[in-house]
């Protein structure tokens, strides 16, 4: 019964119908099935089947977006509080802040990372949009992260990403903090040249990433 439950959270993600994802999860709580489960045998089975055929060629952007959404918020809504309830049972692989850096607005690359490196097991500390590099670095310090991401979705915000190097550097911490960058202009040159650790394609080469810069298994 519970296995099959896991299933059908998968398959709905697939469907990419958010009334299937909160039904299937809600169903899944009633039967007293850990929140933590649910998210890695359910929604990140079914988010990594979306985003393994989004890799074949067999699904689109739009796809990671309508099947990382509805997981996203069907997370944040039904499955944090009851995490947060039984606080320092789920494992954490390690603290990611993420953002969208200054100057840009569009955030739904970086709403599909978050959820997929919450759903492998992260604790995200997301600081949403137009975010200034000294804030990444802030927060980084203050949360103790192991790794900060950020998405530049614009040539003219791209060197934002160099800057969150540089604030790190500031206050003391780029030897504690990992870095990945992503977004349309961003390249793995480009995240060589400006000191960065790690650069991320898409969602599901970001989850690779984070985990091979904290020595985790993928």
């Amino acid at each position: 019964m519970v296995e099959g439950i896991f299933e059908e959270i998968s398959e709905a993600i697939q469907s990419f119908e958010e009334e299937k994802v909160f039904n299937a999860v809600k169903k899944a709580l009633s039967l007293g099935v850990d929140a933590s489960e649910i998210i890695e045998k359910g929604i990140a089975k079914g988010l990594k089947i979306v985003g393994d055929k989004y890799e074949r060629g067999e699904l689109f952007l739009m796809h990671l977006v309508a099947a990382a959404e509805p997981a996203q918020k069907a997370v944040k809504e039904l499955l944090e509080p009851e995490i947060k309830k039984k606080a320092g049972e789920r494992k954490s692989l390690g603290k990611i802040v993420i953002g969208t850096v200054q100057g840009d607005i569009h955030d739904i690359g970086k709403n599909i990372v978050a959820a997929m490196l919450f759903a492998a097991g992260f604790e995200v500390i997301d600081l949403g949009k137009d975010v200034p590099a000294e804030e990444f670095a802030k927060k980084a310090k203050e949360v103790g992260a192991n790794i900060v991401g950020a998405s530049a979705l614009l040539s003219t915000t791209l060197p934002v990403q160099k800057e969150i190097i540089e604030a790190l550097k500031a206050i003391g911490i780029r030897n504690k903090v990992k870095t990945i960058f992503g977004g349309a202009p961003c390249t793995a040159e480009w995240v060589e040249e400006i000191g960065g650790d790690g650069y991320a394609e898409n969602a599901i080469e970001a989850v690779k990433t984070a985990k091979r810069l904290i020595g985790a298994k993928d």
